[in-house]
Formats: structure tokens, C-alpha cells, sequence
């Protein structure tokens, strides 16, 4: 047995860091171009950043029945593709003074259908190219080149149109999804049994059935809800928090938030020693629990005003979560069969983001009838409440990634 991943999966691997890196760049240069070209305000990058996020909602689950119908390698290929071309676009109309917030909207939600077409297949993929004890491995791999775009990319974005304009980050973030193309092309995807030919409503029933009566993702559906809806008050309320209460610059804040990107990078690294390291239901559960820590590290600068320990809140909430989203998409793959593996991962990813506005919503009430505080300590009780349900599930007593289960 080698413990080399495979040359497919590294070919992935590589067109996944391109995938990461044009969403990142492209997610931070375009509010930059739409204020400093358009002088947008709040509502209009309110709605570019809503039009960013909507397809996640509306599309995961239609891309996840595609993704157990057809070739996952080609609905990459063609999210890629789709990808590209936006950017394209997007390059053109910079280029040529021909921008508009319309524009902009309507081609950051085609960039982010590519998004989610990617985000779907991918770890669909994965266990038909890598054998299954070297899942949490790729995995990792994965996440870490995700954890780099993540923590680089809005940087590189601002220094680019800082320096040589907003047609330079349009220019870098199209070239990469372009590149991943051909590099997907060379994934050697294994030949799938054909499916008997069911209503798709029925499909899409059995992956929401599949995730809600299993003991094991159950739990885990339920936790990552709790988790986005604390988050998302916290990041609410935490910028004009930071700039009032903590009088922080807007470049300490930016900083304190650069943080959670720092932590995601190292808790990927560090994901391979710590999964080796600890029962697997207990690698799971570390993330929540870290993220409690995370959020009782934030509270205290409600009495001592620190932008130190903010910084540190978020590196702890990019470290301990980053761990979990490699756990969880291991065990995941375990105990999915492979025809459903595109389903039961769109569910997972349409819940997340359905609790993302929602808790933001929450935030935005909650902070405007009492206050920023009230915020933090909201928050606070969310990690709190998906730690404990993590933590009370039958996780506690699994060594080691399930067999495969039956549908």
C-alpha cells in the first residue's frame, strides 16, 4: 500500500487551488471596483454580495442531483469554464468603462453557479480517485489549498487594484480558472454504473433522507446550522464593534480578520497530525469545541478592549473549524454510497448557507435594538449550543471512519 495520492487526485488538487484562488480574488476585487469606479455605497454591495451567495441557496441541490447523474470531472470542467467566462466578462467591462452594478450582480451570480458546481463535485470525486484510507489526507490537501485562497487572496486582490487598477485582478483571476481547465480534463475519472432512470424530486428526497435518518450526519447537519447562524451575528456586528468599542483602524480590523484566514492555513496543516492523534468522532468534535473557545476569547474585550484578542478569536475560529469541515467530509464520503455522494453533500451545503442570511438578519436586529454586545453574547450561546449538540451525539464513540452504508 503507497501512501502517495494518486496523480488524477493531484491534478485536482492543483485545478482546486486555481478554482479557490480566482473565487477569492474575484469575491474581494469587485466591491473594490464597484466603489472606487461607481462610487457604490452600502446597498449596492449589499446586493453584489447577496447575488454572490444566492446561487449557493437556490442551486446546491440541483447541481448535486446533476453531479450523481453525469460525469462529476465534466460538471467541474464546465463550472470552470462558466467561471472563466464571467471573468471574462467581468475583464471587458472594467477594461472598457462599460461597468454597472447590474452588470457586476449579474456576473458575480453566473461566477458563483460555477462555484457551486465545483464546490459539489469535488468531494464527490474524491473517493473515486483516492483509496479510502488516504480520504482525510486528500481532504486536507484540499482544504488547505482552500485555506490559502482564503487567507491570500482578498490581500493580493486589494494590492492589485491598489497598484495597477482593476482590470490587473480580473486579468490574474481569470488565467487561473482557465488554467484548471485542462488539468481537470487530464482526471481520470473511473466509469460509474448507470442509474435507473427516477423523477428527480424523488432523488433529491433520498439524499435529504439519507443525511436526516443516518445517527452520525444528522448531528452533524444540525451543528454546522447552529455554527453559521452564530457566526453570522458575530460578523454582524463584529466591524463597527471593532471600529467603535475596540477603536481599532480600519486596517487593525483588517488585520484581526486576516487572522481567521491564518488559522484556517494552519489548522489544515496541522489536520493530518491531529486526526492521527485522536479518536475520530473526537477529531469531529474539536472544531466546535475550539470554536466556544474562540467566541468566550472574543467576549472579554467587552471589558478590556483589545484588538490582540479579537485577532486571536478569529485565528482560533479559522484553526479548530477548518478541522472540522476536513472531518466531516471524511467521514462523510465513508458512509455515503458513491451514487448519492453529489446529493448528500448539496444538502450540507444549501442548510449552510440558508442559516448564513438568516443569522447576518438576526445580527442586524439584534445589534440594532441592543447593541453590538448583545451580539457577542448571542453568538456566544450559538457556538455554545452546536458544541452541545455535537458533543451529546453518538460521535463520542466512534474510533474510526463507518463502513459504507446502504441507501
Amino acid at each position: 500500500m503507497t501512501n502517495r495520492l494518486p496523480r488524477s487526485f493531484r491534478d485536482l488538487a492543483v485545478a482546486n487551488l486555481g478554482a479557490q484562488s480566482a473565487e477569492q480574488l474575484s469575491l474581494a476585487a469587485v466591491p473594490l471596483a464597484a466603489v472606487l469606479a461607481l462610487g457604490a455605497g452600502p446597498a449596492e454591495i449589499g446586493l453584489l454580495g447577496a447575488l454572490q451567495t444566492l446561487p449557493f441557496l437556490l442551486l446546491s441541490i440541483p447541481m448535486g442531483l446533476l453531479a450523481d447523474r453525469v460525469s462529476r470531472r465534466r460538471v467541474m470542467i464546465a463550472s470552470e469554464a462558466l467561471r472563466a467566462l464571467s471573468l471574462l466578462l467581468l475583464l471587458w467591462m472594467v477594461a472598457s468603462g462599460a461597468m454597472s452594478i447590474t452588470g457586476l450582480a449579474v456576473l458575480g451570480f453566473l461566477g458563483a453557479l460555477g462555484t457551486v458546481g465545483f464546490t459539489v463535485a469535488a468531494p464527490a470525486l474524491v473517493p473515486t480517485l483516492v483509496p479510502r484510507e488516504l480520504h482525510a489526507r486528500a481532504n486536507g490537501r484540499l482544504e488547505l489549498a482552500r485555506s490559502a485562497a482564503y487567507a491570500g487572496g482578498p490581500a493580493l486582490a486589494g494590492a492589485l487594484v491598489a497598484g495597477a487598477g482593476g482590470s490587473s485582478a480580473f486579468v490574474l483571476a481569470t488565467l487561473l480558472p482557465a488554467a484548471a481547465v485542462p488539468l481537470l480534463w487530464r482526471v481520470s475519472e473511473p466509469p460509474r454504473a448507470p442509474a435507473v432512470p427516477r423523477h428527480a424530486l424523488l432523488e433529491i428526497r433520498d439524499g435529504a433522507h439519507f443525511v436526516w435518518r443516518d445517527a452520525l450526519l444528522r448531528p452533524i447537519l444540525l451543528t454546522g446550522i447552529a455554527w453559521n447562524l452564530a457566526w453570522f451575528v458575530l460578523q454582524a456586528a463584529y466591524v463597527p464593534y471593532a471600529l467603535g468599542a475596540l477603536g481599532l483602524s480600519a486596517q487593525a480590523v483588517g488585520l484581526t480578520l486576516g487572522c481567521y484566514g491564518a488559522g484556517m492555513v494552519v489548522g489544515a496543516l496541522c489536520a493530518p497530525r491531529v486526526v492521527g492523534a485522536l479518536r475520530f468522532g473526537q477529531a469531529i468534535q474539536l472544531g466546535p469545541a475550539v470554536s466556544v473557545v474562540a467566541a468566550s476569547a472574543m467576549v472579554p474585550t467587552l471589558f478590556v478592549p483589545s484588538g490582540i484578542l479579537a485577532g486571536v478569536s478569529f485565528f482560533l475560529f479559522g484553526a479548530g473549524p477548518i478541522i472540522w469541515t476536513i472531518t466531516t467530509t471524511t467521514l462523510r464520503q465513508g458512509i455515503t454510497p458513491g451514487a448519492m455522494l453529489g446529493r448528500v453533500g448539496s444538502v450540507f451545503l444549501t442548510v449552510n448557507a440558508g442559516a448564513r442570511p438568516v443569522g447576518a438578519a438576526i445580527g442586524a436586529v439584534v445589534g440594532g435594538l441592543w447593541g453590538e454586545p448583545a451580539c457577542l453574547w448571542l453568538a456566544l450561546a450559538g457556538f455554545v449550543l452546536q458544541a452541545w449538540v455535537i458533543l451529546a451525539s453518538s460521535m463520542n464513540g466512534l474510533h474510526r471512519v463507518p463502513e459504507l452504508r446502504t441507501e
